[in-house]
């Protein structure tokens, strides 16, 4: 393998006559190669060419030497591969030819046949003409393999069967995704195959397949061996394969030091690469073609049913009540329509709807003085090519959910700040201050989507911006060290101090808050002739009045419907109710929990919804008290599992809190402080408590009902990223980023647990686990993209024979590396594209999370390459975690840095259990798609 980035996929031959195809364009393939002199004897050529790979050319070796020397190895790598086909065309016709001879002529002959049965099995699920076999490279040399239960005659089958203690895969033998596998004996190879047997040692010849050595008495037998398969040990090759100079992970056996031949089980495996690292995948034995799997994107499909949480954190303009009575906000690439009270969605009967016309995070909103119409802006972005995405302003109808202009694509940078529609000529404009440098201050035609007005405000930041409700001439910013007055020839006439928010009063005068905790008024006054504005107004503005408000920053301002004003405080959580005069008429304080007031909006009648900084959205009034309808996270999600009964899941993160959810009525059911950064969860078997693992190698089990810690365990002191019990309940895996993955034994009621072994082999960090059906295995992968087998009832081995574990059902599929789910990867992929994977538990699709923000449905099994999927956007950041809720009636998606929950609909699941294969219809490498919804 050359060591390109990107997967490639190379799918092992089935018919052995493919072969003979392959040496019938070998003369196409010589007349594009350089001519080469007469081919010396293969023992030769491939004790040169081991010579010269093996040397070392000296740093005073000048140019032409150097080049002359690479000239010969390059022509060496030809000469090998041109009789590789060759022998390969040798091989087939020998074949033919014994099948074509009466065993009777054979038995005849008066060798003798074998002790053992007289015809080679096929692996289940092989045609019955392809034959299971060894491809033999270019560098073994005189290698002599044993035919096992040959269907040939048995006069061509020789020697004794090879011990059934041997291994396979030999300690140090490459692993199934690239890696060294550890040391111990394997269990026997798949039935049927070639095993190379140790010719004589050589005292001038280093043998590269060493084993014990075979007494005098045997080796007229072996030099007859030698003769007699010296054709079939060359039947088939996997060109494919060959040519991508990709390893399989087979290796015939060798003492410490010999150099390992590779080898490839013909057409009971296929082949992917990842980073120029081969990953090895063994074809089921039901399947007896890939031709049989199914094609296209399942039937399924997705519908966004409810998005938890709203962002708080680090954005404005977030929070406005509609004409509807519903409430406008936003999260990562969404923004969310509420209506109090729960219910279905849509207009009048409560629940979510949701705009997703964005293509990256909204960072602001403005509703229009319609009530009805919207204005949304996005920040920049990229797409999963690293182009940048430019930012825009969408204006869309709340009742439809439907764009009605598109304002800005090209003009903005970063991304979009802050917006306001005018107000006096009922929303004929929209200003817009963007996030580059200067924050550019530009005014729009709603109806044309032109560019009226633009000039640079500030270098400091911007953070809200409005229309004057009676003037739409005069625009006001504030932000970081500011207040600017504008009209529209952009003159700025005062600069006090850090302004977060303002309101406009029904006199004209205009109410700002400050970082101090001060309400200042500001009052129209005569221009002052000295510092005139740009525009040559008549007027300015000043400041008439002030009052000290809060302890610390002020951050949301709100003027009611009777006149009063509302203000939130960051530092003292309070709402205070200002009458004229700015006198305070009645407060209320925010639990310290929820966060500080990001944001107050004016609901039906004297209702009041209350966004905090901790990305909760409260509703109540100020003499009852408010209580949470939205809550989420706050920072980067990783862990995710459902519970495995009931239609809750649970979910940590970099934010130290895990939270259980309740599907059916979208609340936050309970969360707790985890101290530390939660990375996985894992609900035991009965539901009653959960194991949760941390960044610090802590793991801790709770009781989900008291929330109570039952078990307080440390293993290592690396992060853990992923912990599963077994079906059962009677097992709990750990997997670290120490290589190791720890199991421990668990009483019937999860609460208690012994370390029952370790399960060490893995050369990178684990990263994804699954326990078979019976709960006796494991299998698992690794951040170097290795796919390993254990045998946990047996002790926590390595299962070295992976063939024979191509027909274990697992309980749970969520490894991204395995036959079953290959197909999901994208072309070009650099290893770390998918994230996370989730069988359903009918198994008829998988879902994916991607690292470009993206959730994909695929069918299962998804074992063609590049294969079409559904994909369903929304969220603003990496897709972190996929889950399946018990039923398959649900799918749960974690955002990274956009911290949002997004909770799936699965439409057109039908009935239970598993989906029967299905012939395909399309070709096995189909162009990769996706069918955007």
């Amino acid at each position: 393998m050359d060591g390109a980035a990107g997967p490639v996929f190379a799918e092992a031959e089935t018919a052995a006559g493919r072969e003979l195809c392959q040496v019938s364009r070998l003369p196409c393939q010589k007349e594009a190669l350089d001519p080469l002199p007469p081919s010396p004897p293969l023992w030769t050529s491939i004790q040169a060419w081991g010579c010269l790979k093996g040397a070392v050319l000296p740093d005073t070796c000048d140019g032409p030497a150097r080049e002359a020397l690479q000239s010969l190895s390059q022509r060496l790598r030809v000469q090998e591969q041109e009789m590789e086909l060759v022998k390969a065309a040798l091989a087939e016709a020998l074949r033919l030819l014994r099948l074509q001879v009466p065993p009777s002529s054979l038995q005849g002959s008066g060798t003798p046949a074998p002790p053992g049965d007289s015809s080679l099995a096929a692996p289940p699920g092989l045609p019955p003409t392809c034959t299971p076999s060894l491809v033999s490279r270019g560098t073994q040399t005189e290698t002599e393999v044993e035919l096992k239960s040959s269907p040939g005659p048995p006069g061509l089958s020789n020697g004794p069967p090879a011990p059934q203690g041997a291994s396979e895969e030999p300690s140090g033998t490459q692993s199934e995704g690239g890696g060294s596998s550890s040391s111990g004996a394997g269990s026997p190879g798949p039935p049927g195959i070639l095993r190379p047997l140790q010719p004589p040692q050589r005292a001038d010849t280093p043998r590269r397949n060493s084993s014990s050595s075979s007494s005098p008495s045997e080796r007229p037998r072996q030099k007859l061996s030698r003769k007699a398969i010296s054709s079939a040990n060359l039947l088939v090759r996997s060109g494919s394969t060959e040519s991508r100079g990709g390893k399989d992970p087979l290796s015939s056996p060798g003492g410490p030091g010999s150099r390992r031949s590779n080898y490839n089980l013909e057409g009971i495996s296929v082949k992917m690469f990842l980073r120029g690292r081969p990953i090895t995948m063994y074809i089921p034995s039901g399947i007896r073609s890939l031709e049989e799997l199914p094609s296209g994107p399942p039937p399924e499909t997705l519908s966004l049913d409810w998005v938890y949480g709203y962002r708080g954190r680090d954005s404005r303009s977030n929070l406005f009540v509609l004409r509807s009575g519903e409430v406008v906000y936003f999260i990562a690439c969404v923004v969310v329509l509420y209506r109090p009270g729960g219910g279905p969605g849509g207009p009048g009967g409560g629940g979510q709807r949701h705009y997703r016309g964005h293509t990256d995070c909204v960072r602001c909103l403005a509703v229009h003085p319609d009530g009805v119409r919207v204005a949304s802006g996005q920040t920049a972005g990229v797409d999963k090519d690293g182009k940048p995405l430019q930012p825009v302003v969408h204006i869309w109808d709340s009742e439809t959910l439907l764009k009605l202009q598109e304002i800005g694509l090209g003009a903005f940078e970063r991304g979009v700040g802050a917006l306001a529609f005018s107000a006096a000529d009922q929303g004929a404009f929209l200003c817009v201050v963007d996030d580059s440098n200067e924050h550019m201050l530009s005014v729009w035609d709603c109806s044309r989507g032109m560019k009226l007005a633009e000039i640079k405000s500030t270098n400091d930041s911007v953070l809200a911006v409005g229309f004057n409700p009676r003037d739409s001439s005069c625009i006001v910013t504030s932000g970081k060290s500011h207040v600017h007055f504008w009209n529209w020839s952009g003159g700025k006439y005062k600069k006090p101090k850090f302004i977060p928010c303002f309101v406009f009063l029904p006199d004209g005068d205009i109410l700002t808050g400050d970082s101090e905790g001060n309400i200042l008024t500001w009052g129209r006054s005569p221009s002052d002739s000295k510092t005139p504005g740009r525009g040559g107004a008549k007027e300015t503005y000043g400041i008439v009045a002030q009052a000290h408000a809060h302890e610390g920053s002020i951050f949301a301002l709100c003027l009611r419907r009777d006149g009063t004003v509302l203000s939130g405080g960051g530092r003292d959580r309070r709402l205070v109710q200002w009458g004229p005069g700015l006198v305070a008429l009645q407060e209320a304080e925010i639990p310290e929990h929820f966060g500080a007031v990001r944001a107050i909006a004016e609901g039906l009648g004297s209702e009041l919804l209350v966004g905090t900084t901790k990305n909760a959205l409260l509703r109540g009034d100020l003499a009852q008290g408010f209580s949470p309808v939205i809550q989420g996270h706050t920072d980067e999600l990783w862990g995710l599992c459902t519970h495995p009964s009931q239609n809750r899941f649970l979910t940590c993160g970099h934010d130290r809190q895990l939270c259980l959810w309740d599907g059916e009525s979208h609340a936050l059911a309970w969360s707790i402080d985890l101290k530390e950064t939660g990375l996985c969860a894992d609900f035991h078997p009965s539901g009653a408590v959960v194991a949760v693992g941390l960044n610090t190698g802590r793991w801790l089990v709770l009781d989900t009902e008291t929330r109570e810690i039952v078990s307080d365990v440390i293993d290592g002191n690396e992060q853990l990223s992923v912990v599963r019990y077994s079906p059962d309940g009677l097992y709990l895996a750990i997997g670290s980023h120490d290589n190791v993955i720890y199991i421990y034994s668990v009483s019937s009621d999860g609460a208690k647990s012994s370390r029952f072994g370790r399960c060490m082999g893995h050369s990178s960090f684990i990263t994804h686990l699954d326990w078979s059906k019976d709960g006796n295995f494991i299998m698992s992968n690794s951040g170097d993209y290795e796919i390993l087998y254990w045998d946990v009832a047996g002790g926590c081995k390595q299962l070295k024979n992976r063939y024979e574990s191509r027909d274990r059902e697992w309980a749970t599929y969520t490894c991204v590396l395995g036959f079953h789910v290959y197909g999901v990867w994208p072309d070009g992929s650099d290893g770390t594209d998918i994230n996370s994977l989730c069988r359903s538990h009918n198994e008829r699709v998988v879902a994916v999370a991607d690292d470009f923000c993206k959730v994909h449905l695929f069918q299962y099994p998804c074992a063609r390459a590049k294969a079409p999927s559904r994909m369903y956007g929304g969220h603003g950041s990496h897709v972190t975690s996929v889950r399946f809720t018990h039923d398959d009636s649900h799918l749960v998606s974690l955002g990274g840095k956009d911290a949002s929950i997004f909770q799936w609909r699965v439409l057109g699941a039908g009935g239970a259990g598993p989906a029967p294969a299905t012939p395909s219809r399309t070709p096995s490498l189909s162009p990769a798609s996706s069918l955007d919804v």
